[in-house]
């Protein structure tokens, strides 16, 4: 064999190695990746602080967004409920999901999101609440469970857009309000028309902070 034809035996030899390792290199920087946008994408988004909405005086929180267009929301809550005319105060833990289906920009800091809407659930934490009706109680003395609520709710944001150079642990500022309404309370409107809406509507407000 000619030293010519060896060098090119060599040679093709070489590109086969180099192509094996890079493909090898290929997959598993790829599978690096996906590892860590997995992890990635359990960092919150964004903070919430609301007022009202049975799920305390005042609830913090964090939140996901997601969509093509962001329009999905989940958040967790934890409340703070004062004793009032019991014999202590409470937290509440809430889950929540929002839907803001379209967004209107004012102008470049300001914009509105005329709807959004979602459902949560929330408890209680405290012994004197429960899910299953404890055995002290008739059978079926009492239909719902006290622990326990899910809720509806409607209704209305507007952004502000922070200017890059003036951003500090935020970049776009919410305000929002909410009429909302749980299980027991719709039941009870359409089972006592004498019910006023201020009898089974709540309305509660908040401020969100959107980190990325």
């Amino acid at each position: 064999m000619r030293l010519w034809d060896s060098k090119l035996i060599y040679l093709f030899i070489a590109l086969l190695t180099f192509s094996a390792t890079a493909h090898s290199q290929n997959r598993y920087d790829r599978r690096i990746q996906r590892y860590q946008n997995q992890w990635i994408n359990l960092i919150p988004t964004h903070t919430k602080i609301q007022y009202a909405g049975g799920m305390g005086l005042i609830s913090l929180g964090v939140g996901w967004d997601y969509g093509k267009n962001n329009q999905w929301e989940t958040d967790v809550f934890f409340g703070y409920l004062p004793k009032y005319t019991t014999s202590r105060s409470k937290i509440t833990f809430t889950l929540k999901q929002n839907f803001i289906p379209w967004k209107k920009n004012i102008n470049k800091i300001l914009s509105f999101e005329p709807l959004a809407c979602g459902l949560y659930v929330n408890t209680i934490f405290d012994g004197d609440f429960w899910v299953n009706e404890p055995d002290k109680y008739p059978s079926n003395y009492y239909s719902f469970s006290t622990k326990m609520r899910f809720n509806v709710y409607i209704g209305q944001r507007f952004s502000f857009n922070i200017p890059y150079e003036k951003r500090l642990f935020t970049r776009q500022i919410t305000v929002f309000y909410e009429l909302s309404s749980n299980d027991l309370y719709i039941v009870s409107a359409i089972g006592n028309g004498y019910l006023k809406p201020k009898d089974y509507l709540r309305l509660s407000f908040g401020l969100k902070f959107q980190l990325f």
